[in-house]
């Protein structure tokens, strides 16, 4: 019979060691993230609103949610913000980060610091100047246009205009975060690369193609993923600058959530609607996953 292998003292530490540093995160993971999910769960199955006595009702929320045309309504409006948002976000990062990587090293310092401002600003401080910007008589945007003999636009006053104009301002404020992170990726490349390109004729745009595309795709599988479970879980911006209005044509998912909870004080159906939304976002995330390995392959 073989003998068990010995592990040394000296290894016992490093292990030990590396299990320590971890236990804070895990811990962390634990108690702020799996019990509050499981826990959430266990409330969706009662009716209850935060004060009275928990009433078990099984699975009547989620009955409830299938005949709920708000709840619908809201996913949709969440699908279009997330159709608007990812697309955008990655696009101009991605473009950015490439303009931004061919410039001189001084120069790309004061860019990148530019852009990266408007991450370090509170969301809610955003929506709040954002909400003045927009303001459809005095605002600054609306003279601006008029100025350039355009008539006023209603922007979050309307309808049709407020999704796109809460959009921009979510763009605005990551933009900066995930050209940092394209640039970073697009500095690790080799230089070999390019120049062996290069000697075999290879313009600008093949070589974004066929060399830093695809050497870049485990940042880009990041940015992707990382934005749409920040499209799904879009609040604060909205929260402050419309309320879900007009017309209930910015009310995200998580917002009719949060109304359900502290504006009716259905703790019992809001926590379903959570916790079917947090299904949603964990399927939609694997599956983005999957297909992304798929097209690598």
């Amino acid at each position: 019979m073989k003998k068990k292998k010995q592990i040394s003292p000296k290894k016992r530490r490093e292990v030990l060691t590396a299990y320590g540093m971890l236990l804070p995160d895990v811990l962390g993971l634990l108690v702020f993230v799996f019990i509050p999910i499981v826990y959430a769960f266990y409330i969706s199955l009662h009716s209850w609103t935060g004060l009275s006595d928990m009433d078990f009702i099984g699975f009547g929320n989620y009955f409830k949610m299938f005949k709920d045309r708000m709840f619908r309504k809201s996913l949709i409006v969440t699908a279009k913000y997330a159709f608007m948002y990812v697309p955008c976000v990655f696009l101009m990062a991605l473009m950015m980060a490439n303009l931004l990587s061919a410039l001189h090293k001084k120069v790309q310092t004061f860019f990148r610091t530019m852009f990266f401002l408007p991450y370090a600003i509170s969301t809610v401080i955003a929506g709040i100047v954002w909400s003045f910007i927009y303001n459809p008589m005095q605002g600054f945007l609306n003279q601006i246009l008029v100025f350039a003999g355009i008539e006023k636009q209603r922007f979050l006053a309307s309808p049709t205009q407020a999704l796109p104009s809460i959009v921009a301002v979510s763009v605005w404020l990551v933009l900066g975060y995930n050209t940092i992170l394209f640039l970073s990726a697009i500095k690790d490349v080799p230089r070999d690369y390019y120049e062996s390109a290069e000697l075999d004729g290879a313009g600008p745009v093949k070589k974004f193609f066929s060399i830093t595309l695809p050497l870049i795709k485990e940042t880009t599988i990041f940015v992707l993923i990382t934005c749409t479970i920040s499209s799904f879980q879009a609040f604060d911006q909205i929260r402050v600058m419309t309320e879900g209005g007009p017309a209930s044509a910015t009310t995200t998912s998580v917002l009719y959530i949060y109304k359900e909870a502290f504006s009716t004080y259905e703790m019992g159906y809001a926590s379903s609607l959570a916790f079917v939304l947090f299904l949603l976002i964990m399927v939609l995330t694997v599956l983005q996953m999957v297909l992304t390995r798929k097209k690598e392959r």
